[in-house]
């Protein structure tokens, strides 16, 4: 779905990455759903992304050969290449933790309402 978004909206964001917006919104929209074929599509989708996350290394393989087939690259531009890979994991340590508080906010809110 996202794939074809992609293509007839002619976008530059990857069409995997529009999917998994499509299911990110379809879940959130639909968690207090009382039906039984959305609770059993809830399950199911956990149960294949726990199960797939037991793959995720292989998906760096790709990148290790994108960088050793990149090694003169890397030389040229080494202290750029490191200053973007400094800042982006600052940023996403930073983010990460923002949204792990306002979680944990929303959980205890939750919480205290039950």
């Amino acid at each position: 779905m996202g794939e074809s978004v992609q293509k007839y909206f002619e976008l530059t964001i990857p069409g995997p990455v529009i999917g998994l917006i499509f299911l990110l919104l379809s879940l959130v929209l639909l968690r207090q759903s009382k039906s039984v074929f959305i609770k059993k599509t809830k399950e199911e989708i956990s149960q294949t992304s726990n199960y797939i996350t037991g793959f995720l290394s292989l998906l760096f393989v790709p990148i290790g050969v994108g960088v050793v087939m990149h090694l003169s690259y890397l030389e040229q531009n080494f202290i750029p290449v490191l200053g973007v890979i400094f800042v982006s994991t600052i940023l996403t340590i930073g983010f990460t933790a923002v949204l792990m508080e306002k979680i944990n906010n929303y959980q205890k809110k939750n919480a205290r309402k039950k």
